[in-house]
């Protein structure tokens, strides 16, 4: 049906417009959604055609068949008067009422099951819609929950780029950085901080055993000053 072939390419052409234009989902299916609308109305205006035919259909087969009756009773009539040649006239036309009953009675049956077939298309489209919402709404939160994460995570990367504790290991980074050139530029002027440090430790431990020895004499020097 040409009806049901629009639906088929109503949804496939939004689908693949979906996967196209994935950078507004919410929009495109926003538009899928009025789309399917648009195509569940004329699918409707089919359903109440089809339905008008389906009535005309079944009107027409009482009609036929009523009047296949009323000839048949004609018949009746005109043999009881004995009139066999008009009795058999009214069958004639008896037969030709009940033979167009029979095809309105066939077109009737096929229309019933044309009728059912598109009520069961609305039913399905209208099921699309409303899943279609569903999927819209649930969407919009996850795009919603989304950038209220990638707000929450850009304010976080902010303070952290502000705030003291980042501004401290920055500058203790530069210190550690200027030590290491200090060390980088003695080495390469063939300095050892190592061995420089060792040998202030032992002129150091020289310098106090002169001071002991010193003292010492001094000591000794006013003790014999005061035994001589």
């Amino acid at each position: 049906m040409k009806f049901m072939n629009n639906i088929s390419l109503i949804l496939r052409s939004s689908i693949t417009a979906l996967e196209e234009k994935v950078q507004d989902p919410g929009r495109m299916l926003q538009q899928l959604i009025i789309d399917m609308e648009e195509e569940l109305e004329r699918v409707r205006t089919s359903v109440a055609g089809a339905i008008a035919d389906e009535i005309q259909l079944k009107k027409s087969c009482q009609r036929a068949r009523e009047e296949a009756d009323h000839w048949l009773e004609r018949a009746s009539n005109a043999l009881e008067r004995g009139d066999e040649a008009q009795s058999e006239a009214a069958l004639a036309q008896k037969l030709r009422c009940a033979e167009r009953a029979d095809g309105l009675e066939k077109e009737y049956a096929k229309q019933q099951s044309q009728v059912l077939k598109l009520q069961d298309a609305v039913r399905d489209l209208e099921d699309k819609i409303r899943q279609a919402r569903q999927k819209q709404t649930l969407l919009q939160a996850r795009m919603v929950r989304a950038q209220s994460q990638q707000n929450i995570n850009q304010a976080l990367d902010a303070s952290t780029r502000k705030s003291a504790f980042a501004q401290f290991s920055r500058l203790e980074q530069q210190v550690e950085r200027e030590e290491a050139m200090t060390q980088a530029y003695d080495r390469l002027e063939g300095r050892d901080p190592d061995a420089e440090e060792l040998d202030r430790e032992f002129a150091e431990q020289e310098r106090k055993t002169r001071l002991k020895e010193e003292l010492a004499a001094l000591k000794r020097r006013l003790n014999d000053e005061k035994t001589g």
